[in-house]
């Protein structure tokens, strides 16, 4: 096609077969080719929020869930419960940070068998017994 002919192209397409800025098809600033686009799906989370601020049924207090919970879960951490009190504390104060040890200056694991007092026919021993361990229990898991 010549430049004349695309010139008089009235498509609204330039040379290279592109839509041009001003062709009465575009879309404009702020304006979607899509407008109701893919419905918004809810995550768990927001489920689990609209669940949790709902009203407890038949509460004569007038509780939603999340109040409920709390409280059973501070009442159990207060008789005993460990991990109620570890929840509790984990939501309130923020988990602590774990420190990770990682030494990277270790580049052979026969250095590392010698450092804890074992010789490479003891490591290797041992990998293949937990290698034939594994493979039992999972050529057992397939039959169950």
């Amino acid at each position: 096609m010549s430049t004349v002919q695309q010139a008089n192209n009235t498509d609204g397409r330039d040379a290279r077969g592109r839509f041009t800025k001003d062709t009465p098809n575009t879309f404009k600033p702020g304006q979607s080719g899509n407008p109701a686009g893919r419905p918004k799906s809810i995550t768990l989370s927001e489920a689990l929020r609209l669940e949790l601020a709902k009203m407890l049924p038949g509460d004569t207090q007038e509780r939603t869930f999340a109040e409920v919970i709390a409280q059973q879960l501070v009442r159990s951490a207060a008789t005993g419960n460990i991990l109620a009190a570890k929840e509790i504390a984990d939501r309130t104060e923020g988990r602590a940070k774990q420190q990770v040890d990682v030494d990277l200056s270790v580049f052979d694991w026969r250095e590392v068998a010698r450092t804890h007092g074992l010789n490479e026919h003891d490591v290797i021993r041992e990998a293949q017994r937990l290698i034939a361990e594994s493979v039992a229990d999972a050529s057992g898991a397939a039959t169950d």
